[in-house]
Order: structure tokens, then C-alpha cells, then sequence
């Protein structure tokens, strides 16, 4: 196919087109590209190389305008990113365009089952549509002073959940100061809108102003605004449609154009008339007067993607009987709060990875983050994201998100598997079909056995999960392909007999080829770690074969090859105790870093801890990590600004420290922080969802440093064997309440007493 493609003409046109114009061959450019991979029946997904045009489509235009115009208020990223003084600074020279790389950090506010994610930044910006305009807001004293919270230096910035998600932004600047609060809302005739309240001071006497002001940008750069008018003196019209309105009229209306400047410009000057921008970047301005306090909202209508699904209720109502962890450290707990809320708006329908960049379907991250939300009793939501994932199902069988990624049925198994083990559930016959069907693709996409190599027998060579490299026969894939296959042989045991026996014998088979495989990169490489594939040294890629252990369970806690590997990770790809991920996303990872914990943890490895408390540290203040942390700034580097992966594993982390399932056995506290022992307060978590059933573990502490440890389970059959792991105590007797646990240095000296 190759040799005929270099005979065509088209070939021939475009090669002497470009060097016509001094430029290289295109096409020899992209075959050097795909040397440096193993040959792959798709080299890039089409849907990514779209997302990538469009995200640097934008960056050209950024480049062409922000740094031309560095006068006008930009979003917080560009104060610092452009500011020689900060440690965000990145030189521009000859790139060609200029893109978000420090601080890629905002929070989606939403309502349950409603698509419609406005983002904010973290210094209030608010982004009502996706890729679309922005509202910021000013206060100006009359002494010249301004207000402007992109450039300040420090701000406060919270999530309340109370009832459904809000997001508090307050900055102050001497006499001067500003709280917004952002929200969905729906209308008693069911429309969903962003209300935006904002509250103004200024102490002291005099007069000085608040300005709302429309922005042609947001988080990622320029967002095009062609023409504005105010209408009715109380609500903006955006490009012909109404789009903000206003609780007051303003007492100044301004517009400008790109050839004007900012509008900040032209606020003692502009005539309030409508404006048209050919370069497609309008500002407009409403200007309040302000003596004392003054209060403003924006409503601003959304419309859905889709309609709303499921029961309209509010956050609060939905996560009512969801998992809750009490423990002496608010932070931990506000984090698992707010990764839950994560959970829930996140998936309106379709289950989505992150409110703007990532706000499309990948089975990779559905599957992860529904395993979350199955984990802490959200069956229903859990029920209907699944159901969708049938209609994304080839006639041969392949669950497709996106063309080339061999992970994916092995994922969509499990996870169905999962759900049919966490909820007690009977599959509909359909699914069943659907799974033997995808079970067979996974047969029939494995590599021949012979001749024999590194790869034989594995799944094709592809580019699997981005941040593991270019296309490879990545570990990772057969690892889930295993998975799904073993998944598939119980779920089918009775509904299809011959289907489940295929899918068993499968599975032995390519568990032995990737067991060969492994023997031979053991041998290679003369150590027992996992490399990322066959034939690569070890690298940060090999974070992807810890799936065997974590979250796969398909390798025992204490297998040399998962602890070499772990052990080479934490040794040459942890920075200031969390995983840097070289490949693509460079920069700290958050839900990486909390794989390797997960392994570590369930190896008893004490450290687990650190990379744990890190990643809490590293939690925007509003609770949320971008997929990718820059280690300077500690901002968003890469990704979208709210990585709803990375709230998975946190909500799983946190169900580890109290319990993990074990074949037939529950391991209880095996992950309980010695600091939250000392502080001698309750602990608890639960209701979480197991194999045999809801379970709420609670350890509360008693006289002398003993404690009680409580598991109160809804055992859907006979009640499981029950281990206490928790470190440093011993289980001294079984009380009417639970088990009563004592300290082993107790115990010791007892003993030694004795």
C-alpha cells in the first residue's frame, strides 16, 4: 500500500508544492514521525488531531494578538505567563502559538444531568458557554485606584456545596473590594441559566465605580465577540442573540472595538452606542456607580446539549446516601466532598473527563470514573451512563470512542462486570450480547502467537493512553484486555455457556503470551520491572503496566514484578514526592501519582502516604486538579483546568484507607494515616459499595489508645471474611459493638510485664 501511495500523483504535488515554497515534504516529515513508533493501523485518532488543530488554531491567533496588545486586562494566565518577573514566565521567540501552559485551572459550576459546565477562573472569570465569550469584573476608586482581579496578586476562591455548586471568588485591594459568586440555576419554567452575583465595595467617602465588563476571551485564549449592544438598557445582545441580562441598568454603557482597545480605555469616553469588531474582538463595559456597597447579577441563558436526564435534583439531594468520610483533617474531607460533586456533574449523560478541553466521551476515563461513583452508591446515575455506552458498540464489537485505542473493550467488560458486582444488578440480555460480542474483538485483535517475539500474541501496537508514548504494544492494553475477558467469562456463565468458556480460554491464553513477554524484559533489561512495552527501556510509560496490580487486581500485592516497577517510579519519576509524567503531559500527575500509592498501599508500603498527602496539597482551593500540574507554578500545565479522572481517584483513594476487597475477603483501615489516630477523634466511611454489599466502616477510639473498629455491612449473602489491616495495632477481642484493637507496642509490653 505504501510503495502505491509514493506513485500517485498526489504525492508528487504536494512533495513539489512544498519544496516550491522552501518548505520540507510534508510527507517525508510525517514517515520520520512514524518511524519513531511501532507500525500501527492508526497512527494518530482522528478526534485528537481535531482537538489539537483547533487548541493551536487558537494559539496562532492568541499569539497574534495577546502579546501586541499587553495593555488590555487580560485572564490570570497571561498576567503571569507574559510577566518577565514571574515564575510562570515562558519566552515566546519563536513559537508559534502562545497557549495556556502554566496556569490551566478553572471549576465547572453545573446542576445534575444538565450539560451545560460554565467554567471559572481562579480569579473569577467566569466562561457561561463552551469555548465562548467571558464576564469579568472591576472596581475602580475614585482615587484612581482599580480593582482588577486578573492582576492581583492574591485572592480567595471557594466551592460551597450546599445545595448545588457555587463558586466564590473575593478580592480586596485596600479601600476596595469584590465578592462574585457563580451558579446554574433553573427557572420555574425549566430553563437553565448562570447567575452571576457580584458585590462591590469601596470604604470611605466618595464615589468610585464597578464595571462588568465582556470579554473576547476566556481560559484558553481569544474567543471571537463580533458585535454588542445593550437592549432594553438591561441586557446584552452577543452576536445578535440576547445573552446577559442585567438585575440593574447600568448608570454608563460602553462598547469598543478591536481598533479602539480595551474597554477599559474608553470608559470615561464611549457614547454606550453598539459596536461591530471585523476582528472579532468587542468588549463592552457596564459601568455602576458605587458609594459604599453595591450589588449586581448576571443571568445569563444556557442551553443544554442535550435534554436534562434522570430526576431534576439538586447536587445536595443526589449525594444524599453517597459514601461520606468523617476524619480530624477538613481539607481531606472538603477534597472528597468536592470530588464527588466532580463525579455527579460530570456525568449529565455521557460521562465526561472534564468541563471545556476534555468535554468529550473516552471509554478510558468513563470507565474509571463510573467505577467512583459505583463505589460510593450513585447506582442509578452509574446505570444510565452505562446504558449509553451500547450505541458506541461496531457491528464487530468494538466499543469506539476513538479509532485505535485497544483499551477500550477491556474497560467497557469490567466495568459492567463491576457494576453488575457493587449494585447487585441483573444485566439486560442485550448487554449481555454486547458483551460477548466485544469479548470476541478482543480474540480476534490479539497478535498471532507465532512466530514467536516480544509481542506476539498481545494486542496490536496503538497509542493507548496518550501520556504512555507513541504507538506501542502497550502492556497497559493487554492488561485490560485481560481484565475484560475474565469479566466477560463470568458475567456469560449462564447466559451464554460457550461464549463464557471462550472468553476464559482467551484470557489464559493471553495472559501466557504477556507472561512471555514480561520473561523476556526481564531478561533484557536484567531487573523484574514492568516496562511500558516490550521493547522499551524503562521510562515513565511504565506507569501504565501498574494496572496489573492496581486497579485490575490481575497481580498479587506482593509480585516482584509490580514492586520493581513501582520501586523504579518512586526512584527516577517522582518529583518532590509526586509522579512526573515526562511523556506529553509534563508535569506532575495527580491521579497517576495516586495509581502508584494505590500500589503501593495495597503492597503495605508505608509510602503511599506522601505521595497521597501531596497530591491534597497540590488540590486547586476549590478542590480540583488539572490532568497535568506545572512544578513551578503548581497551575495547570496540560489538559483540561478540572480533571474529573483525577476526582475518581481521589473518591478511591479515600475508600482504600478503610477498605479494600481482596478475593474473598474485606482488608479493613489498611491505609488510616497515624496522625488521624493521634488526634483520638472518630473516623468513618461509608456507605460504600462492595462485592457483598454496602458497608460503612467507623473506628472510634476508647481509653488507653484502644479503638473500636465497626463494620457495618448489608450483606447480600453469606457475610465476608473480615481483616483488620489497620497499621500498628492488633485485634485484641470481638465485642457486641465490633472489634476491640489495641496498639502492638501495648501488646509488647503486656507481654513483657507478664
Amino acid at each position: 500500500m505504501s510503495s502505491l501511495w509514493t506513485r500517485l500523483p498526489l504525492h508528487w504535488i504536494i512533495r513539489r508544492a512544498a519544496r516550491s515554497q522552501g518548505f520540507l515534504d510534508p510527507l517525508e516529515i510525517m514517515a520520520r514521525l512514524r518511524g519513531l513508533a511501532q507500525p500501527s493501523e492508526v497512527s494518530e485518532p482522528v478526534e485528537l488531531l481535531r482537538a489539537g488543530v483547533v487548541f493551536h488554531a487558537r494559539g496562532l491567533i492568541n499569539s497574534k494578538v495577546i502579546q501586541n496588545n499587553l495593555d488590555w486586562v487580560w485572564p490570570y494566565w497571561v498576567r503571569r505567563q507574559y510577566d518577565p518577573r514571574d515564575a510562570a514566565f515562558l519566552p515566546r521567540a519563536f513559537s508559534i502559538t502562545h497557549v495556556n501552559l502554566t496556569h490551566r485551572n478553572w471549576t465547572a459550576v453545573g446542576v445534575p444531568g444538565h450539560d451545560a459546565l460554565p467554567i471559572v477562573d481562579p480569579r473569577g472569570l467566569v466562561t457561561p458557554h463552551l469555548d465562548g465569550w467571558s464576564i469579568d469584573a472591576w472596581v475602580l476608586g475614585d482615587d484612581g485606584d482599580a480593582l482588577i482581579p486578573a492582576r492581583c496578586e492574591h485572592t480567595r476562591q471557594s466551592l460551597e456545596l450546599a445545595t448545588d455548586a457555587e463558586v466564590v471568588t473575593r478580592s480586596e485591594q485596600r479601600r476596595l473590594s469584590l465578592e462574585s459568586r457563580a451558579r446554574v440555576v433553573i427557572d420555574c419554567d425549566g430553563r437553565v441559566r448562570c447567575a452571576l452575583e457580584l458585590r462591590a465595595a469601596q470604604q470611605g467617602v466618595g464615589e468610585g465605580r464597578l464595571v462588568v465588563s465582556l470579554r473576547p476571551y476566556n481560559p484558553e485564549g481569544v474567543a471571537r465577540i463580533h458585535t454588542i449592544a445593550l437592549e432594553g438598557n438591561d441586557e446584552w445582545r452577543i452576536d445578535g442573540r440576547p445573552s446577559v441580562g442585567l438585575s440593574s441598568v447600568p448608570d454608563r454603557h460602553v462598547a469598543s472595538t478591536y481598533r479602539e482597545g480595551d474597554v477599559l480605555f474608553s470608559l470615561d469616553d464611549g457614547d454606550g452606542a453598539p459596536v461591530e469588531c471585523e476582528a472579532g474582538l468587542a468588549s463592552a463595559a457596564a459601568v455602576y456607580k458605587l458609594s459604599g456597597e453595591r450589588r449586581i447579577e448576571l443571568t445569563i441563558p444556557l442551553d443544554p446539549i442535550e435534554e436534562p436526564t434522570g430526576d431534576a435534583s439538586s447536587l445536595a439531594e443526589i449525594t444524599a446516601g453517597a459514601a461520606r468520610l468523617r476524619c480530624p483533617q477538613p481539607e481531606y474531607e472538603f477534597l472528597f466532598d468536592a470530588a464527588v460533586a466532580s463525579l455527579v456533574l460530570h456525568a449529565p449523560g455521557d460521562v465526561y473527563p472534564g468541563p471545556y478541553t476534555y468535554r468529550r466521551f473516552w471509554f478510558r476515563d468513563a470507565a474509571l470514573i463510573l467505577h467512583a461513583t459505583l463505589c460510593i452508591g450513585l447506582e442509578d446515575l452509574s446505570e444510565r451512563a452505562l446504558a449509553r455506552f451500547f450505541a458506541r458498540q461496531t457491528r464487530r464489537g468494538y466499543f469506539r470512542s476513538q479509532e485505535g485505542e485497544w483499551d477500550s473493550n477491556g474497560e467497557v467488560l469490567w466495568i459492567l462486570e463491576r457494576y453488575r458486582t457493587l449494585t447487585g444488578r441483573e444485566l439486560p440480555d442485550e448487554w449481555l450480547d454486547a458483551i460477548a460480542r466485544g469479548a470476541r474483538w478482543i480474540e480476534r485483535k490479539r497478535q498471532d502467537d507465532q512466530p514467536p517475539s516480544p509481542h506476539a500474541g498481545l494486542m496490536p501496537a496503538g497509542f493507548s493512553a496518550e501520556h504512555l508514548g507513541p504507538n506501542d504494544y502497550y502492556y497497559w492494553d493487554d492488561f485490560w484486555s485481560i481484565a475484560g475477558l475474565e469479566s466477560a467469562g463470568r458475567l456469560l456463565r449462564e447466559h451464554d455457556p460457550h461464549g463464557a468458556e471462550r472468553a476464559r480460554t482467551e484470557a489464559h491464553r493471553l495472559r501466557d503470551a504477556v507472561d512471555r513477554s514480561l520473561e523476556a524484559c526481564r531478561q533484557r533489561l536484567g531487573r523484574d520491572a514492568m516496562p511500558a512495552a516490550p521493547y522499551r527501556r524503562l521510562d515513565a510509560g511504565a506507569i501504565g503496566s501498574l494496572a496489573a496490580s492496581y486497579p485490575l487486581g490481575l497481580m498479587g500485592p506482593q509480585d516482584p514484578r509490580v514492586l520493581d516497577c513501582a520501586h523504579y517510579l518512586l526512584d527516577h519519576c517522582c518529583v518532590d514526592e509526586a509522579f512526573f509524567q515526562d511523556m506529553v503531559h509534563s508535569g506532575y500527575n495527580a491521579y497517576l501519582t495516586l495509581h502508584l500509592a494505590q500500589v503501593l498501599l495495597r503492597a503495605g508500603d508505608e509510602r503511599y502516604l506522601a505521595l497521597v498527602d501531596r497530591v491534597a496539597a497540590l488540590a486547586s482551593p476549590t478542590g480540583q486538579w488539572p490532568e497535568a500540574i506545572h512544578p513551578a507554578t503548581e497551575g495547570g500545565c496540560m489538559g483540561d483546568g478540572q480533571h474529573v479522572w483525577a476526582s475518581a481517584e481521589w473518591v478511591l483513594m479515600i475508600r482504600h484507607l478503610f477498605l479494600r476487597e481482596e478475593e474473598d475477603a474485606l482488608i479493613l483501615c489498611p491505609g488510616i494515616p497515624g496522625r488521624w489516630l493521634d488526634a483520638r477523634e472518630t473516623l468513618a466511611f461509608g456507605p460504600t459499595a462492595t462485592r457483598f454489599g454496602p458497608v460503612t466502616v467507623t473506628l472510634q477510639p476508647l481509653n488507653e489508645g484502644a479503638y473500636t473498629l465497626v463494620c457495618q455491612g448489608s450483606w447480600r449473602g453469606e457475610a465476608p471474611t473480615i481483616r483488620c489491616a489497620l497499621p500498628g495495632f492488633r485485634v485484641a477481642a470481638e465485642t457486641g459493638e465490633g472489634l476491640l484493637l489495641e496498639a502492638e507496642d501495648a501488646a509488647l509490653r503486656e507481654e513483657g510485664e507478664a
